[in-house]
């Protein structure tokens, strides 16, 4: 029997509205490494060139297909909090998608929480930080464990016995997430309760309480609003004792192999760094050991706090630095009005643009990690002390703006969950609001100078190099020294303070680079009366293609 002729016309014509033309493909296959040019220079200007070859090996990997869909399933598959089995005993289990467990699995085993302490050398932390940078571009949410896991370990070095027997497990390049006894394995991960409900940032105002119970340990009774990747192994946590806020590493479970009362009462519902379980618990006795001195809990555990904020550092850069090749790569793949986006001038004055702000914080970033690498050094130190709090305040404060102007060179799908400009639109907040919002980082730069004057002449001292190389520069640093001079209303100036003190660093850092392009387009549109405003208002003159190629991916 043959069909209708016009029945067989009509299917045809409704089955075929259109094809799909002018949409890029998926960024798959780059080189986060290779691709990078300011990244490159400043590990080679840092002390990092020695690693070359291997983060052109891990940029490979980061690059790859399924490891950009494993950050994409970690995020769409939130974590599930248990808080019985079956049968109805407490077991406060968190569940991840698989996805998370393989992330985590691979930063570890490159190292990403422990080279520097296993391997310390010149460059260490410099390629450290190179590394989780380029591993932060494919998922951020599980670096909060990966972060902190690192960042334990100079506060677990003030008590010796507590070193000895839990340094060789937090510095394993292994990954067991099994809800099971530190005893019983060979490699954990650590997490940090500071915050309560009526203290948030004023964690002296912590009303945990203690009972020593012999030998350093205590028992803990109170509670914490905000803690992050609940599954860690132990916490550094803060609560108070007869002498006043101490610190504790506090189990998940005893030695003797029962469950330490460590209560999670349910999972924060976030906006953004959804992969990543943050949660609200209870203390009902739990056991905790002292780490360092009765009293001094804030001292000991600054020093975890401190390079947790200098990884916010790392990982708002390259949250930058994936919305920018994510920006470049559309705007080189789309036409509109008869030629390709990027070839269009207002859209190179917006890619230029954020490839600026990404050239200015990876170069920050970098010569933190230098400091870093040379804390033994008087004046790396001091760079280090003022340096962290700046640029954690103003890189991580810049994000947030720059992933909204990178996902609108997108257009509308930009704002669409299957593409990661989205995800690092909600994530980009996270780093500038945890481990100290911007106000407290303002706050702790005007602190760290009224205590150490010396940081702020170190500080000086380092400027001072770029002095006499263009003169917008040097009015920025004399502006800056004269608002520092002034001491009427500081607290309420701080933000200004800091801006400067972060945009005078930026210029010196990019002018000692040796790129007179970026150092002239930087300075052009951050230093001069224009200002840091809106993204794409760069003025004439600028070299936009040069600047636009430093960020292009190198898709393979």
């Amino acid at each position: 029997m043959s069909k209708d002729p016009s029945t067989s016309e009509l299917a045809s014509t409704l089955n075929d509205t259109h094809r799909v033309f002018n949409q890029p493909e998926p960024l798959r296959g780059h080189n986060l490494f290779a691709g990078d040019a300011a990244l490159r220079e400043a590990v080679q200007h840092n002390g990092g060139h020695w690693a070359e070859d291997d983060l052109q090996r891990y940029g490979e990997i980061c690059g790859r297909p399924e490891w950009i869909e494993r950050g994409f399933l970690a995020n769409h598959h939130k974590p599930e909090f248990e808080p019985h089995d079956r049968v109805g005993n407490r077991v406060d289990q968190v569940n991840y998608h698989p996805a998370y467990h393989q992330l985590m699995q691979l930063a570890l085993s490159e190292g990403l929480h422990s080279s520097p302490w296993t391997d310390p050398k010149p460059g260490a932390h410099v390629v450290r930080a190179a590394k989780y940078y380029l591993h932060c571009q494919v998922e951020a949410g599980h670096g909060c464990p990966v972060t902190m896991t690192f960042a334990s370990v100079p506060s677990i070095k003030l008590t010796p016995a507590l070193a000895e027997s839990w340094l060789p497990k937090i510095t394993d390049r292994g990954y067991d997430p099994s809800n099971r006894p530190h005893t019983e394995k060979n490699t954990v991960t650590i997490g940090m309760g500071m915050t309560e409900k009526q203290g948030g940032s004023d964690v002296r105002a912590n009303t945990t309480t203690t009972t020593p119970i012999g030998d350093g340990a205590y028992e803990l009774v109170g509670h914490k609003w905000f803690t992050s990747a609940p599954m860690c192994d132990a916490f550094l946590m803060l609560a108070q004792t007869k002498a006043g806020l101490s610190c504790f590493l506090v189990p998940r479970w005893r030695p003797d192999g029962n469950k330490n009362p460590i209560q999670v009462q349910r999972l924060k519902d976030k906006a953004g760094n959804v992969s990543n379980a943050s949660s609200e618990i209870e203390l009902r006795g739990a056991l905790g050991w002292l780490v360092g001195e009765e009293g001094r809990g804030v001292p000991a555990i600054i020093q975890m706090v401190s390079a947790t904020r200098f990884d916010c550092m790392i990982g708002s850069s390259a949250g930058q630095r994936q919305a920018t090749l994510q920006a470049i790569y559309h705007a080189s793949q789309r036409s509109a009005f008869g030629k390709t986006l990027i070839e269009q001038p207002l859209m190179q004055n917006v890619l230029a643009d954020l490839q600026l702000e990404v050239e200015g914080s990876v170069a920050m970033t970098m010569r933190m990690a230098r400091a870093f690498d040379h804390l033994d050094d008087e004046r790396e130190n001091l760079l280090m002390r003022l340096g962290t709090a700046v640029g954690k305040y103003w890189i991580c404060k810049r994000t947030p703006h720059h992933a909204y102007e990178a996902m609108e060179c997108l257009g509308g799908n930009g704002v669409i969950e299957n593409f990661i400009t989205a995800r690092l639109y909600r994530d980009a907040p996270i780093n500038a609001i945890w481990e100290g919002s911007g106000n407290i980082q303002a706050l702790d730069v005007l602190r760290a100078i009224g205590k150490t004057p010396e940081v702020l002449n170190n500080w000086y001292e380092e400027l001072e190099r770029s002095k006499g190389n263009d003169l917008r520069y040097d009015r920025a640093v004399a502006h800056l020294k004269s608002q520092l001079a002034n001491l009427d209303d500081m607290e309420y100036r701080a933000r200004h303070i800091i801006d400067q003190l972060a945009l005078t660093m930026q210029s010196h850092l990019l002018m000692q680079s040796g790129n007179s392009v970026v150092a002239e387009g930087f300075l052009a549109s951050r230093l001069d009366a224009r200002g840091a405003g809106n993204t794409g208002t760069l003025p004439a003159g600028v070299d936009v293609r040069a600047i636009i190629e430093r960020g292009n991916p190198q898709v393979i």
